[in-house]
């Protein structure tokens, strides 16, 4: 019932009277309409494109102009999310990327990873500054280090993970936001 109130109520009208403050409306209301930041979320196969679209390549594509036309919405960002485990009908269901992010162009994709994935305890921020020597790796650099990189500036560490020359580093730059390295060609100095 809130859904479809909201998506009644979304549309030009409440577009520009509302311009400062977050607007939740499905991708039909939005054609038509720009926003300086848009989330599309649940970017996984059997929700966009729904299961139903999956077996019919008519409702397939449909679901594709619709893909087009949400992240077409963004003028200046676009954030997509999906989830690797998602609870659905009670059960606990590894989800697949949609097909619709394999036709975005690489240089155009900036992959985020959140620490925890799934139903595990939530991260802390102080998680990043416990130095625990079970988070160091073959570097010596650990969770919440400080380091510099040549190309983009300082940062600290915020995730560790794999091992020996697969381990790869998660770090915050201040300038160039959060990069995942892997630290045998990272080149970072800590400070």
């Amino acid at each position: 019932a809130f859904l479809a109130h909201a998506a009644l109520e979304a549309g030009e009208g409440q577009a520009e009277a509302w311009e400062d403050c977050v607007q939740l409306m499905s991708l039909h209301a939005a054609k038509g309409l720009e926003f300086p930041l848009v989330f599309l979320s649940g970017m996984e196969e059997g929700l966009f494109p729904s299961q139903h679209a999956l077996n019919d390549p008519a409702r397939l594509e449909e679901e594709r102009r619709l893909c087009y036309v949400g992240m077409t919405r963004a003028m200046k960002q676009l954030y997509i999310s999906y989830a690797e485990v998602r609870r659905l009908y009670g059960r606990e269901n590894y989800a697949t990327p949609s097909r619709f992010l394999k036709e975005i162009p690489a240089e155009a994709i900036e992959e985020i990873r959140t620490r925890n994935g799934g139903f595990q305890t939530p991260w802390r921020a102080t998680d990043v500054y416990n130095n625990d020597t079970s988070a160091q790796v073959d570097t010596g650099l650990s969770l919440g280090a400080r380091v510099r990189h040549d190309k983009f500036g300082e940062g600290v560490i915020v995730n560790i993970e794999g091992k020996g020359e697969h381990t790869r580093a998660q770090v915050n730059f201040e300038s160039a936001g959060v990069k995942w390295l892997v630290l045998s060609f990272a080149r970072l100095t800590r400070l």
